[in-house]
């Protein structure tokens, strides 16, 4: 097996105060023809929490509880951190790996699924950073930069689906004990480009799913969806797919139904399209972001308030369960997956969809083709804004 010398966590990012919040947006939005209007508005929301996005707090949370699962597990590893459009850039992660003599690491991204900006685009981001610190044309004799391979997809791990469930369990309980029995469970993810949807998925090894609305991203997150709801309550509870956090410019479209629209229709007997629900309008929903590891602002915001407003309105009872990164047993996932890694130990996954093999003796999680997206975009660099 390889061996490996250190630890990445590699993340989203997000603002520490109200005078990150606009440059970070351009970062996240750069290229795509987002309206300076819409990114007042989504700033609206961050400075509504001081200008602070829980995500990095949450990555430092999930450090301090890999560090000790890894070393409970054998796995004496320095840990790093970088982010795509914040700081501690990836860039300049990389670059102090480099001047620590890391030569090769292990990467652990804070996204189970399968598309281009959940997997590909961390693996652009890497080769991006370590070109960046350690060009072709430098010397030989150059500290280069540290070979770095992401860890596989883990949206069927039970890792990720035990917690998710658990919390699940947990928000149905807050509800009035007279309509718990009555609740459906209404799973979002992140919406994306239906054209970034599609080409999710690897066409040379078979794990592409061409034709369906969605294609493997959508895929994944129904089989997240399915494995968590079939741990809650025995399975009895109605559960459906919908989407939040657009935010591409109206000509392009995206992944659909809203959660928003959705929650409108349950509330009168139907789905989306119109289909009238079998039972009629549930006695109320409890939302889980299956799409999401960890509760940050698409999730307070989108979620805690937009959602549960939405349903207020109806008068349709609402709940919201935890995404599963604070919890012990995710941490633990982070060490078994590593673990397959550094040891070769068994890949573990529920359902059908098994585990995403990396190629043998591969440096990556991904085959060539998967998930391959061109959007046209500019990278964002280190050090920037």
């Amino acid at each position: 097996m390889p061996a490996y010398d250190a630890f990445l966590l590699l993340s989203f990012g997000g603002p520490e105060g109200p005078d990150d919040v606009l440059p970070f947006l351009e970062n996240v939005t750069r290229g795509r023809g987002v309206p300076r209007e819409r990114l007042a508005e989504v700033a609206g929301h961050y400075r509504a929490y001081g200008g602070v996005s829980p995500i990095n707090g949450q990555c430092r949370q999930l450090l301090e509880g890999i560090g000790p699962a890894l070393a409970d597990g054998g796995i004496d590893l320095p840990l790093y951190w970088g982010n795509r459009n914040w700081h501690p850039f990836i860039e300049d992660t990389v670059r102090q790996m480099s001047a620590d003599g890391v030569t090769r690491a292990l990467a652990f991204v804070t996204s189970a699924y399968s598309s281009y900006s959940a997997c590909r685009q961390y693996l652009d981001d890497i080769d991006r950073a370590v070109a960046a610190v350690h060009p072709a044309n430098l010397p030989a004799l150059h500290p280069g930069a540290p070979a770095i391979e992401k860890i596989r997809p883990y949206f069927n791990h039970p890792g990720f689906i035990e917690p998710f469930a658990a919390s699940v369990e947990e928000a149905l309980t807050g509800l009035a004990a007279g309509v718990q029995a009555g609740a459906r469970l209404v799973f979002t993810a992140h919406s994306v480009p239906v054209g970034m949807a599609a080409a999710s998925g690897s066409a040379s090894t078979g794990t592409a799913v061409p034709g369906a609305l969605g294609g493997r991203y959508a895929a994944e997150l129904r089989e997240a969806a399915r494995l968590i709801s079939e741990r809650v309550r025995g399975g009895a509870l109605p559960f459906d797919l919908v989407f939040q956090s657009r935010s591409g410019p109206p000509s392009v479209p995206w992944l659909e139904p809203d959660v928003n629209d959705h929650l409108a229709a349950l509330a009168k007997g139907t789905l989306t399209n119109g289909e009238p629900l079998r039972d009629g309008p549930p006695s109320a929903v409890v939302v889980v972001p299956v799409g999401f590891v960890s509760d940050h602002m698409e999730v307070v915001h989108d979620l805690d308030v937009e959602a549960a407003g939405t349903a207020a309105s109806l008068g349709l009872p609402f709940a919201r369960a935890k995404a599963p990164g604070p919890t012990p047993r995710f941490a633990q996932m982070v060490r078994e997956l590593a673990a397959e890694r550094v040891c070769g130990a068994a890949p573990l996954a529920l359902g059908s969809f098994g585990p995403r093999a990396y190629p043998a003796g591969g440096a990556e999680s991904c085959p060539s083709d998967c998930c391959r997206y061109n959007p046209t975009r500019p990278p964002v660099t280190g050090r920037s804004s």
